[in-house]
This record gives structure tokens, sequence and C-alpha cells, in this order.
């Protein structure tokens, strides 16, 4: 999908802004194209690094990409846009872009049309805590009054397979959660994993993966 809707692939410069540990960036790379990637955290750089040997990687946030003007043929942002001043972001975003550029803003949800997944969002609370931003329904205003045109989106489903084990990491790993004191993230825990007494293992996790791309002028 990125190579199609955001010219991702062989010859092309990408920029994976607020990369994190790399789990983007590997999958750019395998496509053949010129990744540099960005991130605050010297750690999370560090993983980045360790994981995908000879890869750019460069101290950075969105509000100051440090990168050359009209630089770069696409940006992805990957789990991170939440995290950003929007106006001074999507800026410097445009700065770096080269014309005809694209943006291209990832992110999953779990899926809540299965009824156990509507269950736990509702049992750790996830609509009041954690994802307002990730609901909004103007994401075509604000790419379109950053200046940026066509703006698309695409929802992609798919299923990561699990067991109770990892998903009680799950819940634990919630920011909100695992600040939470000790009895109280089991009980989050039991209250999750009750709602899969029965299901064989390992059971599905359905997700869908928002994509918004955008292009430059």
């Amino acid at each position: 999908m990125l190579r199609h809707e955001a010219g991702v692939g062989p010859g092309a410069r990408v920029c994976d802004l607020a990369a994190g540990t790399g789990k983007l960036t590997r999958l750019l790379v395998a496509t053949g194209a010129q990744v540099v990637a960005v991130e605050p955290v010297a750690g999370m750089r560090a993983e980045l690094v360790a994981a995908t040997p000879g890869v750019e990687a460069i101290d950075g946030v969105a509000e100051h990409i440090p990168l050359a003007d009209a630089s770069v043929d696409t940006v992805t942002v990957a789990q991170a846009f939440h995290w950003f001043h929007f106006d001074d972001a999507l800026a410097e975003i445009k700065r770096v872009l080269r014309p005809g550029g694209h943006l291209a803003i990832l992110f999953n949800q779990r899926d809540e049309r299965a009824g156990w997944v509507k269950e736990w969002n509702e049992v750790i609370q996830w609509h009041q805590r954690r994802v307002a931003f990730y609901q909004r329904s103007d994401w075509r205003s604000l790419l379109t009054g950053a200046g940026l045109r066509d703006v698309r989106h695409h929802a992609i489903e798919w299923a990561q397979s699990i067991d109770r084990d990892l998903l009680a990491a799950r819940v634990r790993s919630v920011s909100y959660i695992a600040q939470a004191p000790a009895a109280e993230q089991q009980q989050y825990v039991d209250r999750v994993i009750a709602l899969v007494e029965g299901f064989d293992e390992p059971f599905d996790l359905p997700y869908v993966t928002h994509l918004w791309t955008a292009t430059t002028a």
C-alpha cells in the first residue's frame, strides 16, 4: 500500500519520522528505498540501528526535522502523530518534502467489531483515556488545512495470533495501566482475561490499520 499510495520503493528517499525502535523502518528498507530514521530517544535509536544495520538514524523531532529543504520523497509516521504539535510538525514535513512528495500517517486500532475486543476497550477505559485523537473525524480537514492535497484514507484489516500470556502483557503495557499499582494492574488483567475464557489458544486479536496519505503541491 505504501508503495502505491506514497511512492515508497527503489530510488525514493524516505524519512521515517518518530521511528521508535524501527518497526516500520525495517519494512521501508526492505522495499529498496533509502531510509533516514528520525527519533529523539537515544535508547530507541540504538535498538533501531541494532535491528537494521546500516540505516541512517538521527536525533530529531517532528517540529524541527534535521533534514534539508525538499530533501525527501516521502515522510512516514507510524503510531506517533498524536505526540506532535500538529501545525509545527506539518509545516516541517512540508518543508522537507520535495514537490509532489508524499506524507503517510499510519496507526493501528483494535477491531471492535469483535465483541470481546469492544468489551476489552470498555474494561480498560480505552476511549476515555487514550485514543480520542485517533478517532478524530476531521483528518481530511487537518491535512488540507496544512496545504496538502490528494488526501486519501485506507483501512486494512488483519489479525495477530496471541495467547493469554501475551494478552495479559498487552494490557499491562498500556501506559496508564503500567503506571498503576500492581494490584490495580492485576485487576485490569483479570477482567480482560475473563473475556477470552473458553477460547482455544492461540486465538486472533483483530486489528484495523488506518493509512492516511497526502501529497505536497
